[in-house]
């Protein structure tokens, strides 16, 4: 699905930490590389200096390590390291005003910083306590001029040796209660300054084995960003030394990205920039609280790896809705919206509506089996699994396997032996559930769990 482009218009050890709070208009105290008419508001743990900018609605506009230059850019509103979110309808438009057409694709995109007008969001509150920063912002339409988004967006940062860890929120209460379809998000979006022009990460199937790792695909032409599974759970801008800022997502592999421009000097208002996004498709209702968390890394490409390797999952994937979609999104389907209590209730708007899981990385020989509790209430005698291998676009017509149901609406506990299926080997990223609806008043599907279990004899982890 479409991104933002290269600019938003056309195209450590355990030492003791000394922490440092300043919140102060930007001035000639503050480190070059700030950028102009700043409000800053300042962590520093002796390793870190992280900036945030209350002008820019509290977005990330400064990372340094040890006293280095900016990483971050300022070219625009569009840039910096911030909150940004994706729904329908496409194209959205608000008081009268139409985006611009080449904003059409974008839909309804709330920013953090503020709008391609010039104007910037709205801080609700601020707390720096001199180790964690908060800040909740209003934000604005990017592709419209000054009109704030019917939500809200919290940041919570710490430092940790030469790591941000974030954790972030986005709270709507939107009049449109429509259920758009899912849309890929951008968690975050973070853009460099253009000495960190290499676009790193690691795509293969050894991963956390110390394999090399690679650059980032080209874009397909005339698209400025490539899109990649980085299956270690990060992906970095670098210089030629191998140094720079790395993005790390925890159970999140899914990537977007590039560089546009020309190397140069760290210059924060420099139209040339680095860009990665960790993303995940999701549908965004209209009162949802959801939230996601991720690291920055300000160091070597070994620093950035041994961080990801923190989050190395132990066991195969396991989803309990319980609160959440666990990042599973629908096609040619809809769910009873938010708040989620337990379960998912599924009926069919399309032909062969499909679950689709987040993306992951695992082999097919650690998950002999999936687990699903669900209740059919279909007229059909079968449901499907698909999946969808590493290297793979989608799923080849020999990667399935079908399984029978009850269609009474009575709860049962699925049992697919996956490993029976010749082609149930090597390593797997996506499962796609078919459940055999028919689009009519009275299918539907209630289901509470998705597991893989690593053994035949023993139950699925819970993660």
């Amino acid at each position: 699905m479409p991104i933002p482009r290269p600019s938003r218009h056309p195209f450590l050890t355990a030492a003791r930490f000394s922490f440092a709070l300043i919140t102060a208009s930007a001035s000639a105290a503050d480190p070059a590389g700030v950028p102009p008419k700043a409000s800053m508001s300042w962590l520093d743990n002796g390793t870190l200096r992280l900036g945030i900018d209350l002008h820019r609605g509290g977005s990330i506009v400064f990372l340094s390590r040890n006293g280095g230059p900016n990483l971050i850019n300022s070219h625009d509103f569009g840039r910096q390291v911030q909150m940004s979110f994706y729904s329908g309808p496409v194209p959205f438009s608000s008081n009268g005003q139409q985006p611009a057409k080449h904003w059409e694709h974008l839909g309804w995109n709330p920013v953090q910083t503020g709008d391609d007008f010039q104007n910037t969001s709205t801080i609700l509150a601020h707390e720096n306590s001199g180790r964690s920063l908060h800040v909740k912002s209003r934000p604005l339409q990017w592709p419209l001029n000054n009109i704030p988004g019917e939500c809200t967006f919290d940041s919570w940062l710490t430092l940790d040796g030469c790591t941000v860890t974030a954790r972030a929120r986005l709270v709507n209460a939107r009049s449109d209660h429509q259920q758009y379809q899912a849309r890929h998000q951008e968690l975050p979006a973070v853009y460099s300054n253009a000495p960190w022009h290499r676009v790193v990460t690691y795509s293969g199937n050894q991963p956390f084995t110390g394999a090399d790792v690679t650059n980032a695909p080209s874009p397909h032409r005339p698209a400025p960003w490539a899109y990649w599974l980085g299956t270690e759970g990060w992906s970095a801008l670098l210089n030629p030394d191998n140094s720079g800022l790395g993005l790390v997502t925890p159970g999140r592999i899914d990537f977007i990205g590039g560089f546009s421009g020309t190397p140069g000097p760290p210059d924060p208002l420099s139209a040339s920039t680095g860009y990665v996004a960790s993303l995940s498709t999701e549908i965004l209702d209209h009162n949802i609280s959801f939230e996601y968390r991720y690291e920055l890394v300000a160091g070597s490409l070994e620093e950035i790896r041994a961080r990801a390797a923190r989050h190395q999952p132990k066991h195969p994937p396991s989803w309990t809705f319980s609160d959440t979609r666990q990042g599973w999104h629908l096609r040619n389907a809809s769910d009873q919206g938010w708040p989620v209590n337990g379960l998912l209730n599924i009926r069919p708007t399309g032909p062969d509506p499909q679950l689709i899981s987040p993306f992951s990385f695992f082999n097919a020989s650690a998950a002999p089996l999936l687990v699903i509790e669900a209740a059919f209430s279909s007229s059909s005698q079968n449901a499907s699994i698909s999946w969808q291998r590493h290297g793979q676009s989608a799923p080849n017509p020999e990667d399935h396997i079908s399984f029978p149901i009850k269609g009474d609406g009575s709860w049962q506990r699925y049992t697919i032996r996956l490993h029976e299926a010749p082609a149930w080997s090597g390593p797997i990223v996506r499962l796609l559930i078919s459940p055999g609806l028919s689009p009519n008043s009275s299918n539907h599907l209630k289901i509470k769990s998705v597991r893989l279990t690593p053994s035949t004899g023993s139950p699925a982890p819970r993660r």
